[in-house]
């Protein structure tokens, strides 16, 4: 019998939500990458994008402030992405997606403290 293996989905990600008409907000995304679900984003000050947040950079996007829902592929053309924006809300640790510079734990701690800001709360084994 052949093997299943389902992609990651909203489920995976998103474990608490208080309403969702109060929580999620349509984004666009900067063109350029396909973006997985569980994406952590920032918003680029000057266009109003997002995009993976970064490490560090001076854009705005380096601040952790929303955690895509669904996998959006933006590589040829800008695109439109359904995001939890603020909380409460609860996510699933192990089910965010950093970008290539958020490269070890004193990073990905730092991107989880962003959210936090914003009210979304990351967790371990939820």
């Amino acid at each position: 019998m052949p093997v299943l293996t389902e992609k990651p989905s909203m489920g995976d990600v998103l474990k608490y939500e208080v309403n969702p008409n109060y929580i999620r907000e349509v984004i666009t995304l900067l063109q350029g990458l396909p973006y997985p679900v569980g994406s952590v984003l920032g918003k680029i000050t000057a266009s109003g994008k997002y995009t993976l947040s970064p490490a560090t950079g001076a854009d705005g996007s380096q601040v952790a402030s929303a955690v895509l829902l669904y996998a959006v592929d933006a590589t040829l053309a800008d695109a439109v992405g359904i995001v939890v924006a603020r909380g409460p809300s609860i996510v699933s640790r192990a089910g965010l997606a950093y970008g290539a510079t958020v490269d070890d734990g004193a990073k990905i701690t730092t991107k989880i403290g962003q959210l936090a800001t914003v009210g979304i709360i990351a967790r371990d084994g939820v």
